[in-house]
């Protein structure tokens, strides 16, 4: 196991600053997501940890040891990609093997931890198969394998399910929180998918345009985003944004699963009156779109409301994200509610 610094850490392509001042934290252990949209710098990042990038300036410290001039063979670091990257004319025990053969593992040592992984990752039964003869799936349990068996102190996954069908996503994500619990390695991860990023991590890294905007647990970046980025990010659909109707450029925001259709009262919030544009059957939930006097809104409900109806919906102070003219998080204290009230009408 090992933890991961990064400081002061930037990456440069020429003239052009892909990554600038970057410090990072990855305990000991823990499952760690890189998270973010297209180019915000993820996989650079991942991949300047592994080796394969090199770093402009700045350090990098794996266990404690700076790893800066370190080869990538030499970091104790296994490497899943999304391609998969097996070899076709090996079998499925070869190609969990050849990592350990290159090491110098004896042989009975080898099919030990061969054996060990196999069992783990449900591959037992398909060791004498060719990757052309499995399913998406199975391909993506071999590199699992294949980089479990060195057994490295770290383990670097850069989109490794973006292959596979939704309903392979959802069992592999199981799979990998499982074995994370059963071997208890520092995994690092990176994904553009919040679903993935929320239901695995213990710690994400949301990131934009090479730089870290939040570092925390699912749960804290959920109810606690620190800026308008993270809040709309985080959930889906996005966080609700109203602008323009409150002083100083502040900006009031609230999740769609916040906006109350029923038993709706203004007691410790704001009523709102709306109109239903459009509604999405999500099975449990329905999404709404709702068209208001202060522009559309979203809203997540059980509640099946007829296409066109109007009413009044509510919204909680608690349930409120106060931001500033520069969109970060704000505090939610007495006078900001007195201006939410004034600015939205009162409480109808």
């Amino acid at each position: 196991m090992s933890s991961i610094s990064l400081v002061n850490v930037k990456k440069a392509y020429g003239n052009d600053v892909v990554i600038e001042n970057l410090n990072l934290e990855i305990r000991d252990g823990s499952f760690t997501v890189l998270v973010g949209p297209s180019g915000c710098g993820k996989s650079t990042t991942l991949r300047m940890i592994t080796g394969l990038e090199s770093i402009t300036d700045g350090d990098i410290f794996i266990d404690g040891q700076r790893v800066n001039d370190v080869a990538p063979g030499k970091r104790d670091i296994s490497m899943v990609f999304q391609n998969y990257a097996l070899y076709p004319t090996m079998t499925v025990e070869q190609n969990i093997e050849f990592g350990l053969e290159n090491k110098k593992v004896p042989r009975e040592e080898r099919k030990r931890r061969i054996k060990e992984v196999s069992e783990i990752v449900g591959l037992t039964d398909y060791l004498g198969r060719k990757p052309a003869n499995l399913s998406g799936g199975q391909r993506q349990r071999v590199a699992l394998a294949r980089a479990m068996v060195k057994e490295p102190k770290v383990f670097m996954m850069d989109e490794p399910l973006s292959n596979l069908d939704a309903k392979l996503r959802g069992q592999m994500r199981v799979e990998l929180i499982n074995m994370h619990k059963r071997m208890g390695t520092t995994f690092v991860y990176v994904t553009h998918d919040q679903v993935e990023a929320m239901s695995m991590a213990d710690d994400i890294v949301l990131m934009d345009r090479g730089k870290i905007v939040q570092q925390s647990s699912p749960r804290e970046l959920y109810n606690n985003p620190n800026c308008i980025y993270t809040a709309q990010f985080v959930g889906s659909p996005q966080t609700n944004i109203l602008d323009g109707f409150l002083p100083e450029g502040l900006k009031l925001g609230f999740r769609p699963e916040k906006v109350r259709m029923q038993n709706a009262s203004a007691d410790d919030g704001i009523m709102i009156p709306a109109k239903i544009q459009t509604k999405e059957m999500l099975g449990a939930e329905i999404i709404y779109s709702l068209q208001t006097p202060f522009g559309v809104i979203m809203c997540k409900s059980e509640m099946d409301v007829d296409d066109g109806a109007a009413l009044q919906v509510g919204v909680s102070f608690r349930d409120m994200l106060l931001f500033g003219a520069d969109t970060m998080r704000i505090p939610f204290g007495e006078a900001e509610k007195c201006a939410v009230i004034s600015a939205f009408g009162g409480r109808v």
